[in-house]
Formats: C-alpha cells, structure tokens, sequence
C-alpha cells in the first residue's frame, strides 16, 4: 500500500494546478491554429506541443523540465540559452535567400531600415511601462517580426523573459496575414495601391556571390555584436550562390533548419511555464509586441510613400510592410493584398528586396542593442 500511495502521490492528477490547466489549453490553440488555420505550421505545431509537454504537472517536481540541470529538455534547451539554434537557424535562412532583388533595386534597403523603427519605439514604451533596459530591448526586438533575432537577444540581455518573449515574437509572426492588411489599406490611396513598378533588371552570378561577403563586411563594421548571426546568414547565402557547394546548402535550408525548428520550438515551448507565462509583465510584452509590430509595419509603408515624394521611378507602397522579417510571409501579404485592387499587378518580387533587409536590419539592431547594453 506505501508503494502504492506513493505512486499515487508522483502522478499529475494530485500535481495539477489551475496555471498547468490554462497552459496546457493555451498549447492546444497553438496546436489548433497550427494545423486548422495553418498559421506558420512549422513554428506554431512544435510550440503549442512544448508549452503542453512543459506545463504537465508532476515533470519538474521529478526533476525533467527544462530548468532541472542534467534533464533531456535542459541539454536540449542548452542551443537555445547559448543561441546555438537562432544561428543555425539564420544559416538556413539564407541558403534559403535570393539576394536579386535587393541587389537589382538597392534603395529598397531603406524600407527594410524604416521597419526597425518599431523595435526603438517599443524600447522606449517598454521602459514607460517599467521594464528595465536590458528587458525593454529584449522585448523591442519583437517588432522585427523576426523569432530568432528575439531569442538570440533575450538570452543575452533578459533570459528570464526569453519564452514569453520567443513566443509573442513566434505569435506575431503566425498572425502576419491577420495584422498587416488593415495598416496597409489604411495608411494608403486606392491610386497608391495600383502602382506599377519597374521591371527588375538581371542580377549577374558574379554579383550574387560577391554580395554576401562584402554586405557581412559592411554590417558587421557596423554591428559587431551580430557577427555570428550575420556570419550564418551569409556564409549560407554564399553556398547557396557560390554554384560548387550546393549540397551543403541544400542540407542547410532543408534538413538543419527542419531538425532546429523543431528543436527550439519545443523547448520554447516547454519554458513558458505557467508561473512564468500567467504574470501582468508577459501580458505587457504581447501588448508591446503588437504595438512593435504595427509601428514597424506602418513605419515600412509611410516611408515609401516619403521616397515617392522625391523619386521618379515610384514605389507600391503595399511592399512597405515586407521591411518586417517575417520571410517570405510578410512579402506575400504585400501580394496578396496588391492582387485585390490589380490582379496583372506583381509585388511579390519587388517585396522580397526591403524582406530581406529587414532580416539584416533586425540581426544589426540587435547587434548595436547588445554592443550597447551587453557589458
């Protein structure tokens, strides 16, 4: 009967409190949007299932939750505390990457550069709202729309917020369809809205290659802090160009980033306990970050209705949105919502040039935050 009790005693149903039931739910929407709604799959299915597998009572009494040292889950958790997952993750990204765009159309940089204006705005509401300045840059970065960038920062600067951070930046990025099609429509003109850009012009091998190592030159003079992430970004750019490493780059936008999602997702998931997760400050962090997100987003398309005030050669201001880094979703919105008013209109292309620069530009603003506030 001791055994018996005891056995008793270790199971979850005498374990249970009312946070691991509203988590456990909340891993379930995830799941649910997932795979009903297909909101970003890939990231939402292997959360949702983490933040189950960390809530269920009994784990870490047990000592087999990712903050009991010695765990599956900590050794697992440990390429998301040292941003070994994030980097691997950018190396995919991109072996992944058609640089064309950007270099056939240079200027639409800027509209990547205006997106980041939400992370500085939310900096600065994050320390209004209480947050001290390591956090309030942690949570900026939300804004960039951009999941890895998020945990690559957080774990340096606020790692006690990194999975209620992780999963508003990981959120956002599901809701990128929902969010941005009403700021777009808002902030433009029907007449706006049908520009048709110039044709790009082709974009030689030669300059696909010389690209990513004159552009990690370049932005890492200017952020050493974001040395790795931009090292992986562009070393796999360059295998993906170089034209003789196609099977590394292969394995690196397929295999690697498939086996990394899954991992970081599930043990993303498995750190927003319900004692870190049920606070009034994850609450603020998703207020924040969707207010980040919105600026970033309306920031990208006011900025390129000011560059049609002083250019020739005028810009759809619908691609303004894709300066987020949600690639390649934030450029098909810009799409999508251009085929509503001109079916024969393709942005698509053209979006992909300030998507692009938002990945850069997130991973530099990242980069100058930790250069700044990380000693």
């Amino acid at each position: 009967m001791q055994e018996l009790s005891q056995f008793i005693q270790t199971t979850g149903f005498l374990n249970v409190t009312w946070g691991n039931l509203v988590m456990i739910i909340f891993g379930m929407i995830f799941v649910y949007l997932g795979v009903a709604k297909e909101f970003e799959p890939l990231l939402l299915i292997p959360i949702g299932f983490g933040i189950i597998v960390g809530n269920m009572p009994g784990v870490a009494q047990q000592g087999l939750g990712v903050m009991n040292e010695g765990s599956v889950l900590n050794y697992l958790y440990f390429g998301v505390s040292k941003s070994i997952y994030p980097s691997l993750i950018f190396l995919g990204i991109g072996a992944m990457t058609d640089f064309s765009t950007l270099i056939a159309n240079p200027r639409l940089i800027l509209l990547g550069a205006a997106a980041q204006f939400g992370i500085f705005a939310t900096f600065i509401g994050s320390i209004l709202l209480g947050f001290n300045v390591l956090e309030a840059a942690s949570i900026g970065i939300i804004g960039g729309a951009d999941g890895p960038t998020s945990i690559f920062l957080a774990s340096k600067l606020a790692p006690h917020l990194l999975g209620s951070i992780a999963l508003a930046a990981y959120s956002y990025m599901a809701l990128v369809p929902i969010i941005q099609p009403p700021i777009m429509k808002l902030l433009t003109t029907k007449k706006e809205r049908l520009i048709r850009m110039k044709p790009l012009r082709v974009v030689s091998k030669k300059e696909k290659i010389i690209f990513p190592i004159v552009a990690f030159v370049v932005t890492t003079f200017i952020s050493p802090g974001s040395v790795v992430l931009l090292a992986m970004l562009f070393l796999g750019n360059l295998l993906k160009e170089s034209g003789v490493t196609e099977r590394l780059a292969n394995s690196a936008r397929t295999v690697l980033i498939d086996v990394v999602t899954v991992l970081i997702g599930l043990t993303v998931g498995a750190k927003t306990t319900a004692d870190v997760f049920l606070t009034p400050a994850t609450l603020k962090i998703f207020l924040l970050g969707a207010f980040s997100f919105a600026a970033a987003t309306a920031a990208g398309v006011l900025f390129a209705k000011i560059m049609n005030l002083f250019s020739k050669n005028k810009i759809n201001p619908l691609i303004g949105n894709a300066g987020v880094s949600a690639v390649p979703a934030s450029a098909r919105v810009s799409q999508v919502v251009g085929h509503q008013y001109d079916k024969t209109n393709y942005l698509l292309m053209h979006a992909m040039a300030p998507n692009v620069a938002g990945v850069v530009g997130s991973a530099i603003a990242a980069g100058v935050l930790l250069g700044i506030l990380g000693k």
